[in-house]
């Protein structure tokens, strides 16, 4: 595949929407390519609006019009970010950090928009998932996303049984610093306290962390003190027998 830089005027076609990954910790992984297609937007659809002025600013980014676009709201703003991109609108979305639709907001607009028919294109860039697999150590040929685990019940220990099964992928999980502890304890039962596991914390940040160790281990770890940051936890495949 020839590689070519993207031409100047790659932005200048409207009536389309565009869905931009943004930095999960370090602003500086801004892509120049996300930042043109976020100045020369319409419209940039964002889970929070505070997050993303943020960003605004780091990038020196001023004239799109900032729309809050989150699970509470977001029947009635993908039907008008519709309205806007079959008006000819350049509409942008994106997350409070990493690539949208991935555990986050964004997968019912695209759908309502290519319902239309119309243009949906995306600008790739960091994702948390991806960090995770390859700071992991572990075996990465073949993975799958779980995403944030039910909290509890029968859909908990179904999913949970799923994951211990996996023989040829990787498992990756997102947790908050608040649930990890028990997380990691439930997975250690469900997969085996010995098998390899990755827990990564504040993935490109100034305090970023990996453990690698058991899910024994990192379980017990775990519940030795609070964990702080956003964290993803990175399952090996289960022995074959």
């Amino acid at each position: 595949m020839e590689d070519r830089a993207a031409p100047a005027g790659e932005w200048d076609e409207r009536g389309r929407l565009v869905v931009v990954a943004t930095p999960i910790g370090n602003l500086a992984d801004l892509s120049p390519r996300a930042a043109l297609a976020l100045a020369s937007a319409d419209y940039v659809y964002c889970e929070d609006t505070r997050r993303t002025l943020k960003l605004f600013n780091h990038a020196a980014i001023k004239g799109p019009k900032l729309v809050a676009h989150h699970k509470f709201n977001e029947a009635a703003t993908a039907q008008l970010a519709v309205d806007r991109v079959r008006e000819g609108a350049l509409v942008v979305l994106v997350t409070d950090a990493g690539t949208p639709l991935v555990s986050d907001p964004g997968a019912r607009l695209v759908r309502a928009v290519l319902a239309e028919g119309l243009p949906v294109g995306s600008v790739p860039g960091p994702s948390a998932v991806l960090s995770a697999l390859v700071v992991s150590g572990l075996a990465t040929e073949r993975w799958c996303f779980e995403g944030f685990l039910p909290r509890q019940g029968g859909q908990r220990s179904a999913r949970l049984a799923a994951l211990a099964a996996e023989e040829d992928r990787a498992v990756v999980v997102y947790e908050s610093p608040y649930r990890a502890a028990r997380t990691l304890a439930d997975l250690a039962q469900a997969c085996g306290a010995d098998r390899p596991a990755a827990v990564c914390r504040e993935l490109t940040k100034v305090h970023e962390e990996v453990w690698r160790a058991t899910l024994g281990e990192l379980a017990e770890r775990a519940a030795g003190g609070a964990l702080r940051g956003e964290l993803v936890v990175v399952v090996g495949p289960a022995p074959r027998m």
